[in-house]
C-alpha cells in the first residue's frame, strides 16, 4: 500500500515538474529581499489555491507570510511544510531559496494526490525574510508558533544531499553609545567620545574571547561611527554585535557577560549606553529518527551526492521552530561539493538543470516521508518521543 502511494506521488511530481521549474525560474528572475517578497509569495499562494488549499495571506505583521491548509478528513496528525523565498540584498538568489517554494508545492500537491483514507492535515507555511529579519522568529514572537504541527519539514539546495545535526544559537544586539560633542582642539575636556566607548567595548569583547568555549563565535561591526571630522569629538556611535554558541542557554549566559562589558565601557568614558536585542535564534533540536527517514528516501530515489549529516552549521530561524516541534531540513545537491552558499556559484547554478532536478528530488523526498508517516504512525510516535527527550535534556543542561 505505501509503495503504491509513493509511486503515485512521485509520478505526479514528475508530471508537475515543468510547472515547478517555471515557478522557480520566475522567482529567481525577480529577486526580492525580505520581508518584501510580494511577487514570490503571490506566485506560491496562487498555486496553492489552484491545488485546493485554503490560503491565509499575511501573518504576524508580515504581509508576505502565508499559511495554506488541506484536510484529508477530520483528525489525525498535522504535517507542516515550510518554505522561504527571499533573496540576498545586492546579490539575488545566492542561497537557492527560489527552489524551496516550488519543491514544497510539488510535495504538497503529490501528498494530496496520493493521500488515501487515513485522516491528516497538511499545512504549508510561507516564511519570509530568513536572510535578514529571521521571519520565523518574528512569526513566533507574534503568535504564529507552529505548535499545531506534529512535524515540520523543509528543503534547501546545497553541495550535498544531507540533513543537519546541530546549528549554532545566535543572539544579536544593536549597541549604541551617546557621548558629548566638543571641539577636539579648543575644548577637548568638554567632550565625551562615543567612539572611544565603542572601541573599549570591542577591546573588552576581544579579551572575553580568551575565556569562552571553543564553539563560541562573536562578531561585531560599526554601523555608524558618528564622526564628521577628526577635530570633532563624536557623540553618537552605533554597532551590531552577534554572539553564537552551541545552545541558546550558552548564548544567554554570554549575553550577560557582554552587557557588563558594554556598561563598563560607558563608565570609563562617561557616556550613555543602549543595547537592544534584535533577535535570539535557537540551536536546532536534532531528530535523528526523522533525518534517517528523509535520507532513506533520498537514497532510494538516487538523489545526487548523498552524504552524512552536517554536524554543525551556522544559525537559522528554523531552529526556533525545531525547539517547538520535531523538524528537519533535507538539503539536496545542485552545486559541486564544497561550494558555499551566498556565492556566485549558487547564482550561476540557480536556473540550471541540476537546480531543476533538485526541486524534483526535494519534492519527492518530502512527499514520500510524509506519506510514510501517515501510513506508519508508529514512526511518527518515535519521532515525537525523541523530540521530547532531546528537548528535556537541553532544558536540563544535559547536552
Amino acid at each position: 500500500m505505501l509503495e503504491q502511494k509513493i509511486a503515485q506521488a512521485n509520478a505526479w511530481i514528475d508530471e508537475l515538474a515543468p510547472q515547478l521549474w517555471q515557478l522557480s525560474d520566475a522567482i529567481y528572475d525577480h529577486p526580492e529581499v525580505g520581508p518584501n517578497e510580494v511577487y514570490a509569495s503571490g506566485l506560491l499562494t496562487d498555486y496553492l489555491e489552484q491545488q485546493g488549499f485554503t490560503v491565509t495571506r499575511g501573518l504576524a505583521t508580515l504581509p508576505t507570510a502565508f499559511k495554506a491548509v488541506w484536510k484529508n478528513g477530520e483528525g489525525g496528525p498535522n504535517f507542516g511544510l515550510l518554505c522561504e523565498y527571499d533573496a540576498l540584498a545586492g546579490m539575488g538568489h545566492g542561497c537557492g531559496h527560489q527552489m524551496q517554494g516550488p519543491a514544497i508545492l510539488g510535495a504538497a500537491a503529490a501528498i494530496k494526490k496520493a493521500a488515501g483514507d487515513r485522516p491528516f492535515t497538511l499545512t504549508v507555511y510561507g516564511t519570509p525574510g530568513e536572510e535578514n529579519i529571521s521571519g520565523k522568529y518574528i512569526m513566533i514572537e507574534n503568535g504564529v508558533t507552529f505548535e499545531e504541527l506534529d512535524v515540520a519539514l523543509m528543503m534547501h539546495g546545497g553541495p550535498a544531499t544531507q540533513t543537519d545535526i546541530k546549528c549554532l544559537a545566535n543572539g544579536e544586539y544593536t549597541l549604541t553609545y551617546h557621548g558629548k560633542a566638543a571641539h577636539a582642539a579648543l575644548k577637548p575636556e568638554d567632550g565625551r567620545s562615543s567612539l572611544d566607548a565603542m572601541v573599549l567595548a570591542f577591546h573588552g569583547i576581544e579579551c572575553l574571547r580568551e575565556h569562552v568555549p571553543d564553539d563560541v563565535r562573536i562578531h561585531y561591526n560599526i554601523l555608524n561611527a558618528g564622526g564628521t571630522a577628526a577635530n570633532v569629538v563624536p557623540s553618537f556611535t552605533q554597532a551590531q554585535v552577534m554572539v553564537r554558541g552551541n545552545t541558546v542557554g550558552e548564548v544567554k549566559g554570554l549575553m550577560q557577560r557582554l552587557e557588563k562589558i558594554y556598561q563598563g565601557a560607558a563608565l570609563m568614558t562617561e557616556t550613555q549606553v543602549e543595547y537592544q536585542l534584535g533577535k535570539l535564534l535557537d540551536n536546532k533540536i536534532p531528530n535523528l529518527t526523522l533525518n534517517d527517514i528523509l535520507m532513506r528516501h533520498a537514497r532510494q530515489l538516487k538523489a545526487p551526492n548523498c552524504q552524512p549529516p552536517r554536524e554543525r552549521t551556522g544559525s537559522t530561524d528554523f531552529a526556533n521552530v525545531m525547539h517547538r516541534v520535531p523538524g528537519s531540513c533535507i538539503r539536496v545537491a545542485f552545486v559541486p561539493p564544497g561550494t558555499v552558499s551566498h556565492s556566485e556559484a549558487f547564482i550561476q547554478a540557480g536556473k540550471s538543470e541540476a537546480a531543476h532536478k533538485a526541486i524534483v528530488f526535494g519534492a519527492k523526498i518530502l512527499a514520500d516521508t510524509i506519506l510514510e508517516l501517515v501510513q506508519q504512525p508508529e514512526e511518527l510516535q518515535k519521532i515525537q518521543e525523541e523530540f521530547r527527550a532531546r528537548l528535556s535534556a537541553e532544558n536540563n543542561n544535559e547536552v
